[in-house]
């Protein structure tokens, strides 16, 4: 089965191929250039490395939010053009768990991805690593590799502080990750008080690698959408939005 990743929820661009549960090939850009910009000539050139066309490919993995507004649509169009052209199924992946798994193997304490939400909110979600057995409520399925992820706290848009605060009452070592990390790292310092450590660079962004290996579960699984039901998470409403519920901004025509 061939798997084709798309991540553009935050500042990184990120695309992967996964055949067969191995990781063919990945791309990723860190460099704030706009996603509309670079994602398709990404998909273009990791297709051609890899000597795949486009009718080659058996799922759509997209990471589904939440994230940038921008960002996300810009993925999600991608996504669904593709699977529409190609009638092809998407498999819809949560960035935050995605951002989790990259931590995998870190048995015996709590992940937490964290995503800057701006007016001092972030996206946010903990999770752990357990074995087979070990579950409790929402788990995900990471296929072949003697772990499963239990979702701890549910993704949420909320104050870091209040995270923290309940983060605390696990009585776990945490380990952050996300782009909020360089945001809010002393903050973090300054406040949480329990064991914590920071993920390393390589760990710390989006990677369509693993929304590659979550999505070929997914699709293996048949926990699939047509390209045509496709939407975005995000959480909470655009700054436009909010602006306009409180009066700050005029609707269209008016």
């Amino acid at each position: 089965m061939n798997i084709l990743a798309i991540d553009s929820s935050g500042l990184t661009a990120s695309v992967a191929i996964q055949t067969d549960g191995k990781l063919a090939a990945e791309y990723t850009i860190n460099n704030k250039k706009t996603h509309s910009q670079t994602l398709l000539t990404m998909i273009d050139e990791i297709m051609k490395q890899e000597g795949m066309s486009p009718k080659d490919i058996d799922c759509i993995a997209i990471s589904a939010g939440p994230g940038s507004f921008t960002g996300l649509r810009i993925g999600s169009a991608t996504a669904k053009g593709l699977g529409l052209a190609l009638e092809k199924p998407i498999a819809e992946i949560s960035t935050l768990k995605a951002l989790a798994y990259n931590l995998y193997g870190n048995v015996g304490c709590i992940i937490c991805p964290i995503m800057d939400a701006r007016r001092q909110e972030v996206y946010t979600g903990a999770y752990e690593f357990v074995k087979p057995g070990s579950e409790t409520g929402e788990t995900t399925n990471t296929g072949n590799t003697g772990l499963v992820m239990n979702v701890v706290i549910e993704e949420q848009a909320l104050p870091l502080l209040t995270m923290l605060r309940k983060l605390e009452t696990l009585g776990k070592k945490v380990i952050f990750n996300g782009d909020a990390v360089p945001v809010y790292k002393e903050i973090i310092e300054e406040n949480f008080k329990q064991e914590y450590g920071f993920a390393p660079a390589t760990c710390l962004y989006q990677r369509a690698a693993s929304v590659a290996a979550l999505g070929e579960q997914k699709a293996l699984s048949g926990d699939v959408v047509d390209a045509d039901s496709h939407t975005p998470v995000y959480l909470r409403k655009s700054q436009a939005e909010r602006e306009m519920e409180e009066g700050k901004l005029k609707a269209p025509g008016t």
